[in-house]
């Protein structure tokens, strides 16, 4: 047993510190967020290696480091144990471990009682994955950045030739998987240099998504800012917030959209990375925290950098739990 694994287990055994509920009738700023309430909802990278070669990637593929399923379990159940009640399994592309990831969701939701959504750039998720673990999915998201296959071939998702590039299929094939399992389905869509005058009404009235986010392309050191130790240059794909803006009006007729510029976006998500250190991005890179399993989450989140209150202003805080005794996910149109 690793010594990792034995803090975490310590931490595991201690007695669970008793956190009242949110009192709405304080004022942020006289009362900070209890834990509890700050890790509602956490992103976890299982990994950063990935299939595809996004031009705007902000998590790129540093390492092909994982934990095993034993350590990331001790991580969901401190999470669990802080209050942790949705949990979001991107990468990376998480997909690429699909027996690690589809473990993964099912602990979460059979053993710690969370709601699971999966972020994933569509490329690898297959009807058996789907038919074994489909079950304990409460949200499915994909990137879709553009309905164009030469703009999804220039932005780097999937294949470089414009007349093979397959990515719109893949995300009708997985909009029709998560119709089939009862799975919500979701869409994100980074706004750039190279989709910001694109129309996608058309194509997002067919795909019927129960929550469609778009965020401004974000630059961070050390990622994709063009620095020395960075995978990725995104800085032409960068658009201004009036640009921007121009993307969601032409779109405001799409209820599912949830616009987040930089501003919004930044520091409002709780990520953890493929150490189960969370990650700060305050100062516009990515310094990470110390492990949960070596400190435990509270600690480990005063180095996050996080910002609760945009967390909350933002809607981070949504019915994200499936009907299971029913139909709540619309066929495609």
């Amino acid at each position: 047993m690793t010594t990792m694994m034995i803090t975490a287990m310590t931490l595991l055994m201690m007695p669970l510190l008793v956190v009242s509920a949110y009192n709405t009738s304080s004022s942020p700023s006289s009362s900070p967020s209890s834990v509890a309430n700050r890790v509602k909802s956490v992103n976890y990278f299982i990994s950063r290696e990935c299939n595809y070669k996004c031009k705007f990637c902000f998590h790129t593929q540093k390492n092909t480091n994982k934990l095993g399923f034993g350590n990331a379990k001790l991580g969901l159940q401190l999470l669990q144990h802080s209050g942790t009640e949705k949990i979001n399994f991107a990468g990376g592309e998480p997909f690429l471990n699909p027996e690690l990831l589809g473990e993964l969701c099912q602990f979460a939701h059979s053993e710690c009682g969370m709601a699971v959504s999966i972020i994933s750039n569509g490329s690898l998720i297959k009807s058996e994955w789907m038919d074994r673990y489909g079950q304990y999915v409460d949200i499915l998201g994909v990137s879709v950045d553009s309905f164009d296959p030469a703009t999804n071939a220039l932005i780097g998702r999937g294949t470089g030739d414009t007349t093979k590039n397959q990515h719109v299929s893949r995300v009708l094939k997985v909009r029709e998987l998560c119709a089939q399992h009862g799975i919500l389905f979701k869409m994100n869509t980074v706004v750039c240099s190279l989709n910001h005058l694109e129309d996608m009404n058309q194509y997002v009235t067919a795909l019927d998504p129960y929550r469609w986010k778009a965020f401004q392309c974000l630059i961070l050191q050390g990622e994709n800012a063009g620095g020395v130790n960075d995978l990725n240059d995104a800085r032409e794909l960068q658009v201004t917030r009036e640009e921007f803006d121009a993307f969601i009006q032409r779109h405001s007729e799409q209820s599912a959209l949830i616009p987040e510029p930089n501003t919004v976006m930044q520091n409002s998500y709780l990520l953890l990375d493929e150490e189960l250190r969370f990650l700060d991005c305050s100062e516009n890179g990515k310094i990470p925290s110390q492990s949960i399993l070596e400190v435990g989450v509270e600690r480990a989140l005063s180095q996050a950098g996080f910002d609760d209150a945009m967390f909350q202003k933002r809607g981070g805080i949504f019915e994200w739990t499936r009907d299971r005794g029913g139909n709540n996910n619309s066929i495609l149109k």
